[in-house]
């Protein structure tokens, strides 16, 4: 499908508002182009209902579509009519907080990265990856029985990462030999969020502790208001993995439910001291701000009854493929690995006051 430039001269949404000036702390590391938006149109839009009309902002060199540019200024709105008291931040790891890209090559997961230090057992779990991965992504399996066969996978990888010895040594070495890092915007983020007392919950169907892992090695401290909901180690005395804890979180059950399960990222392991929100009062926070890289991330926030939703999504690859399916999904979308510094303005915007 072709696009044409249609001569426009603003926006239906008044992104002047969203672009207003930073704090100092965010402002310093960031720059943007507040005034460079252009509108995009199929090059059948003539004959299209309004909403079907494609809308793309260009912020400091990313490419972002919005589907429906009234709707999001009406949740922008009443998010910010509420204040930041009432707002949570719901995010994906992998492919979101990550870049999908590192140094030209694909970034690792924060699953796929791990070594646990003995090659038999990592050919082991990379086996039941090449059986179970394309059961993940078959659409004719239905529901249900999909998510007893994710379930019995992780299980699996979890057993083979205990009989195989792993210690919070080989978790250490394995994120600090990959191939991971955090989109551009990523600290200054969590440092607006955690100014505004807004919780992150950082939903992830991989490991708990390599996720922390990550937090400490490449952003270099730690954030009282971030929580990880996502399957956790228990370790002895000597760093050995012994078991996990609490029930198993996969693909398929990523979502508040789980919320239980969130401990707080922290320097010391086992140390829950100055966590902002427990579980129960963070479900009192009814707007929510997500972010993901898969339309199956929108399902993190079922467990959470909101009123207000604003959906961001990063659509990292295959974008003439998936590119209208994300439109119609999310309320934002930023394409080709982008930075997180639009989501950061936006979060700006979110906390301020609603006047």
């Amino acid at each position: 499908m072709s696009y044409r430039l249609l001569h426009v001269t603003f926006l239906p949404i008044c992104w002047t508002d969203i672009f207003k000036p930073l704090p100092r702390f965010i402002s310093s590391h960031l720059k943007f182009r507040s005034n460079t938006c252009r509108v995009w149109c199929s090059s059948d839009c003539e004959n299209r209902n309004q909403g079907e009309i494609m809308e793309q902002v260009v912020a400091d060199g990313a490419e972002v579509m919005v589907g429906n540019p009234e709707l999001l200024q009406r949740k922008i709105s009443s998010i910010r009519l509420e204040g930041p008291a009432k707002l949570q931040v719901i995010a994906d790891f992998d492919g979101t907080l990550t870049k999908y890209w590192v140094d030209g090559h694909r970034g690792h997961s924060s699953h796929g990265l791990l070594q646990q230090g003995n090659p038999e057992y990592d050919v082991k779990r990379q086996k039941l990856y090449e059986y179970y991965h394309p059961l993940e992504i078959d659409p004719t399996i239905p529901i249900d029985e999909k998510a007893k066969l994710m379930e019995e996978w992780w299980e699996k990888t979890h057993g083979l990462l205990i009989e195989g010895g792993l210690t919070y040594g080989a978790i250490k070495s394995s994120v600090a030999n990959s191939r991971i890092a955090f989109r551009d915007g990523v600290l200054e983020l969590f440092e607006l969020l955690e100014k505004s007392n807004v919780p992150i919950l950082i939903f992830s169907a991989g490991l708990a502790d390599i996720i922390e892992e990550v937090l400490r090695q490449k952003l270099h401290r730690s954030f009282k208001n971030v929580k990880i909901v996502s399957n956790r180690m228990v370790f002895d005395q000597n760093g050995h993995l012994l078991s996990f804890k609490g029930k198993t979180i996969h693909v398929l059950n990523k979502n508040e439910h789980a919320i239980d399960m969130a401990a707080p990222v922290h320097d010391q392991l086992c140390d829950v001291n100055g966590l902002v929100d427990d579980a129960s009062s963070v479900k009192m926070r009814t707007n929510v701000l997500l972010l993901g890289d898969h339309i199956g991330d929108l399902g993190m926030s079922d467990g959470l009854n909101y009123k207000a939703r604003i959906s961001v999504g990063f659509l990292n690859d295959n974008i003439e493929i998936s590119r209208d399916s994300y439109r119609k999904s999310f309320d934002v979308v930023y394409m080709n690995d982008a930075s997180m510094r639009g989501v950061v303005t936006l979060a700006f915007q979110l906390c301020s006051t609603g006047k």
